[in-house]
């Protein structure tokens, strides 16, 4: 899966997925353009050039349209944008019977419309470029209920799913792809209270049927995938990345 010569956006690229999907690109020859509003990583150092870090806000407008028009700069084109803005905030994204509303929100904002405006402001890109593929990465939890709720988390992620089906159809004919990725249990910085609670890790690989969580080079193998020449029949789609935890009966 050679990316060499073709340019990427990601955003929530500072750590967890999304700096791992970035790392597997600039590995593979790709240019990435990473966003985040946290600083920049140590590990795209070694890549120079092809590597363009832009600190801002995924939600706000203006800042998303300047980085898509840098990543158009900086490989005179766009062929990649990968979703991976997101906040899980355990104890105050809860039941909507007693959520903040201010909570709702912003994670909203940040996960829902901030992969809105990066689809929005990358596709005039792509088409300039003769076609392109995205990837959305979602969750299993927005598949089912659960009885210890995080419900504006999980109603973000069931929207990227409706978003990214109707980019895949709306753009087919631009030669751009749309596809999600539904990750499931997964060690991250989003789940770091496993760092402070081991036994609650463990708990969750013995439910998953392959006896382990998964990493975040779990997901990015599985994004480079549907974003490569490999996955050019697929769009409109979800791959779910689980460790078979959804096909328990």
């Amino acid at each position: 899966m050679s990316f060499t010569g073709k340019t990427a956006v990601v955003t929530g690229a500072a750590g967890g997925m999304g700096l791992a999907v970035s790392l597997g690109l600039l590995a593979e020859g790709a240019s990435v353009v990473l966003l985040d509003v946290k600083d920049a990583p140590s590990d795209i150092k070694p890549f120079g050039a092809h590597a363009l870090f832009l600190k801002g806000d995924a939600s706000d407008d203006a800042f998303v349209a300047d980085a898509m028009a840098r990543a158009f700069v900086l490989g005179q084109r766009l062929d990649y944008l990968v979703n991976a803005a997101g906040v899980l905030w355990f104890g105050r994204d809860r039941s909507l019977a007693d959520m903040d509303l201010d909570v709702w929100d912003r994670v909203l904002d940040i996960n829902l419309k901030g992969a809105m405006l990066a689809a929005r402001h990358a596709i005039p890109m792509m088409r300039r470029s003769g076609g392109g593929a995205m990837v959305h990465v979602s969750t299993v939890q927005c598949l089912r209920g659960d009885d210890s709720p995080q419900d504006a988390y999980q109603a973000s992620k069931a929207g990227l799913i409706a978003l990214s089906k109707s980019i895949a159809i709306q753009f087919a004919a631009d030669k751009i792809r749309s596809n999600t990725l539904l990750p499931g249990p997964t060690q991250s910085p989003m789940q770091d209270r496993w760092l402070k609670d081991p036994a609650r890790k463990h708990a969750t690989a013995r439910v998953v049927p392959l006896g382990r969580v998964g990493t975040t080079e779990d997901m990015a193998n599985a994004v480079l995938f549907l974003l490569s020449d490999k996955a050019s029949y697929i769009t409109g789609t979800e791959l779910i990345v689980d460790g078979g935890l959804m096909a328990r009966p």
